[in-house]
């Protein structure tokens, strides 16, 4: 079976919702954890700003953009 190389498809199985509410705390550190680029990483962010606003989400969602751009030098 070949991998199909657009993340169009994990985007709708993982929504920010889906990776950013749940009652716990593990979970939601393994949905930030497996966020694969930048654009759902900004989707993720801009869901919590909107919903939650939770300052220690948004702080892993930072440590999530640092680890993501190291990634990409």
């Amino acid at each position: 079976m070949e991998k199909s190389t657009d993340n169009s498809g994990a985007d709708d199985e993982f929504p920010p919702e889906k990776r950013l509410e749940s009652p716990n705390h593990r979970l939601i550190k393994a949905g930030i954890a497996t966020i694969p680029d930048m654009e759902t990483l900004r989707e993720c962010v801009a869901y919590e700003n909107a919903h939650q606003n939770r300052t220690q989400i948004l702080r892993r969602l930072q440590w999530k953009a640092e680890e993501l751009r190291e990634d990409e030098k």
